[in-house]
């Protein structure tokens, strides 16, 4: 990893009160994350700043900036599928759909945000006291974070299994203490030498600070979020018919750290205050003793994805007029038969087991994980099922979906969905 960059002498004439406190909260997005990994190995960089400032250099001096499959497994080293599933997947998890236009080259800086967190690892779930005792014939290998879960999705929700997977809080705090670790290198790859002062002087401009939208957001909650160059000191208030001056990269990282802290600090009081019992108005997890279908209700922010969690031996409707997210996740679910009739941008299905879910369209992607004898009904731009077990998917999709995993026995609609015959196989990743 390389060292964070000293402060620049200007810094305190460009930010006058450098230590103030921030008035809005700093939030990672969470699209990338659960939605933009895959378990590619050559795409898991021991030194990613290493590894991509070369495809920066390369990259750079090009008129577009934008690397399109061909040049990108030439770069890497990888073959032409991985090369366009890594486009198609960035495609999907871009903060803006102005760049979800065309899938088939990617805005460099955009590429070499997603290929670093490449390397990020999910936050893993508590291991159960009597893992294996309970433990049966789903020894399933996680494909994204390599955590062996013995337990099926029926075991785990007999053992209370709120007790032993993170919450929205927990993950959220963890998705900011790896952007805390990481930023000071992250900036060094989105940032540019200045002339004649060494490169030892690096800043930033307004356009590379925009591409950190990628990654983080700022908003509060119930709130639209705020656009991140407005969010900013240095940039705020910028005159959109002359270019804003470059920022020395050392007064960003400053400033974001600081914005990073105060927001796990804000994360660790609500997770603190919910273990001892006090009222917490954002995050809230549906308790496993009252999950009837009455009792699901959708997180306050609609920054944060609808959750429809524990419905069992139920029938569970949700249409547009009732959602405010454009992202749900159906979570623990047993026996039951869920309709999300309502378009959509992402949608998550994990633990889920005999149950029939029916998505309405979703316009990014859907992720299925961790399923068993599960029937999913949905038409989507983008699916990804990973280590699921005798499950049945009716699919109207317009990329073919990602395998990836231990899985076993699924069956997949007729492949005439798909733009041609063999496309089941042409995104199918086993570890």
């Amino acid at each position: 990893m390389t060292d964070p960059i000293e402060t620049s002498k200007s810094t305190s004439a460009l930010n006058p009160n450098p230590n103030a406190s921030p008035t809005t909260l700093l939030h990672p997005r969470r699209e990338p994350f659960e939605h933009g990994l895959l378990p590619i190995q050559k795409l898991m960089f021991a030194d990613p700043v290493q590894a991509l400032s070369p495809l920066k250099r390369k990259f750079a001096s090009s008129s577009t900036r934008r690397v399109d499959s061909a040049a990108l497994a030439d770069a890497l080293q990888i073959s032409s599928d991985h090369a366009c599933l890594v486009l198609d997947t960035l495609a999907s998890v871009l903060h803006s759909d102005s760049g979800d236009v065309d899938s088939l080259a990617a805005d460099l800086l955009d590429l070499i945000l997603y290929l670093y967190i490449q390397s990020y690892k999910k936050l893993l779930s508590r291991p159960h006291k009597d893992s294996a005792a309970l433990a049966d014939v789903w020894p399933s290998m996680s494909a994204f974070d390599g955590y062996l879960s013995a337990l099926s999705p029926l075991q785990l929700v007999r053992c209370n299994t709120r007790r032993f997977i993170p919450s929205q809080a927990d993950e959220e705090a963890h998705q900011l203490s790896y952007l805390q670790k990481h930023l000071a290198n992250i900036l060094s790859l989105l940032s540019e030498p200045v002339e004649g002062e060494g490169e030892e002087f690096m800043v930033l401009t307004m356009e590379g600070f925009e591409h950190l939208g990628f990654l983080i957001q700022f908003g509060e909650k119930g709130s639209d979020e705020v656009p991140l160059s407005q969010a900013a000191p240095f940039f705020a208030n910028s005159d959109p018919d002359m270019p804003a001056v470059p920022v020395p990269s050392s007064q960003v990282l400053d400033w974001l750290l600081q914005n990073i802290a105060s927001s796990l600090e804000h994360v660790t009081e609500k997770n603190h205050a919910k273990e001892n019992g006090a009222p917490c108005d954002s995050y809230q997890d549906v308790a496993m003793a009252d999950t009837s279908p009455s009792s699901v209700k959708p997180l306050p922010s609609v920054r944060s994805p609808f959750f429809i969690e524990g419905v069992s031996k139920s029938s569970y409707v949700k249409q547009a007029s009732d959602l405010k997210n454009s992202s749900v996740k159906v979570i623990n679910c047993h026996d039951s038969v869920i309709y999300i009739l309502a378009p959509l941008r992402y949608a998550t299905v994990y633990g889920c087991s005999d149950a029939t879910i029916v998505l309405g369209a979703v316009g990014k992607a859907v992720r299925i994980e961790h399923c068993e004898r599960v029937h999913v009904i949905t038409a989507a731009k983008r699916v990804c099922i990973a280590n699921c077990r005798e499950c049945v998917f009716f699919l109207g999709v317009n990329h073919c979906p990602l395998i990836v995993g231990d899985n076993h026995k699924l069956q997949v609609s007729e492949p005439q969905v798909f733009p041609f015959a063999s496309a089941a196989r042409i995104y199918e990743i086993t570890l």
